[in-house]
């Protein structure tokens, strides 16, 4: 059993399809074909039933599939451990979610950047469930995710800051000057709200649901920049980080209704792979990030 052959599984695994891992591996399809029969027959199982054009992984493939990862993982980081004179190069991979991707990072890269040049900085949005799994499978060295202030997990995880939350609104919106806007008051409200798997949206609709409050009309959209555009226009209102609509309420295009979010607290945090080796590399990107979360605190 030789690790090419397990990254070449593990591909076909990610991608369901022997000629797409083919391309992103550089092998000629029948390569991949012949290093997966290769496999099988060393273990006297089949690894992949063929439907038609669709390619599953059976029992058995399953079965192997998250020792081929922690394989081809340590693997890679075995590399990495001995190139003590490229320490400061290579590709530092990075998920976050839409709102820390555009608000929290963009000065910790622009440093690190500074810092080193040589670093090649991959920075993938997505939501908090598959960027979990994408940690696990070692596709990203670190993820950005804001959750719950409370949830547990099988990575480790740091918490760098607890998240103040806005319910925004139109400026001319009816609960606009009202000193506490209760649960209630948003019966028949319009709610603009990011896509489903959002921690912060679970948590609002959660609330709402505590309190008996149905959601008449709600609307998703792809990222949050839509969201504002169209709470600005009267479309509706939105749970939003604040970070991500600090500017609108300073310039006075959004207003925050005096809405109570203790009951649903988010935090931003980083998490990794428990057993992964932090290089160099690795490690000064954590200290960078660190520091830039005692002014976030502040």
């Amino acid at each position: 059993m030789e690790i090419r052959q397990l990254n070449t599984f593990k591909t076909v695994a990610e991608v369901r399809g022997f000629t797409k891992a083919a391309e992103l591996l550089g092998y000629a399809q029948s390569s991949v074909t012949a290093q997966i029969q290769g496999l099988e027959e060393e273990l006297g199982a089949l690894l992949f039933d063929r439907l038609g054009k669709k390619i599953v992984l059976t029992d058995a493939g399953e079965r192997l599939l998250p020792f081929a990862l922690e394989m081809v993982r340590m693997h890679d980081e075995a590399i990495e451990a001995m190139q003590i004179d490229t320490q400061f190069a290579g590709t530092l991979t990075v998920g976050a979610s839409e709102s820390l991707a555009a608000y929290r990072l963009p000065e910790i890269i622009r440093e690190y950047r500074r810092l080193f040049p040589q670093v090649k900085i991959v920075l993938r949005p997505g939501h908090c469930p598959e960027m979990r799994q994408q940690v696990r499978n070692g596709q990203i060295d670190f993820a950005f995710l804001l959750e719950p202030e409370g949830e547990t997990s099988d990575l480790y995880r740091e918490t760098l800051v607890v998240e103040r939350m806005a319910l925004v609104a139109p400026i001319d919106h009816p609960l606009a000057h009202k000193e506490r806007v209760q649960p209630q008051d948003l019966a028949g409200e319009s709610f603009l709200h990011t896509e489903p798997g959002c921690s912060y949206r679970g948590l609002f609709e959660q609330q709402l649901q505590t309190h008996g409050v149905e959601q008449s009309i709600a609307l998703e959209f792809w990222n949050i920049e839509a969201i504002k555009s169209c709470v600005m226009a009267g479309l509706g209102i939105s749970y939003l980080p604040r970070i991500s609509v600090e500017t609108e309420l300073r310039e006075g295009k959004l207003t925050a209704l005096a809405w109570d979010d203790s009951a649903s607290r988010v935090a931003t945090r980083i998490i990794h792979h428990k057993n992964k080796w932090l290089s160099p590399l690795h490690s000064e990107f954590l200290r960078l990030v660190r520091e830039y979360a005692t002014n976030w605190r502040g």
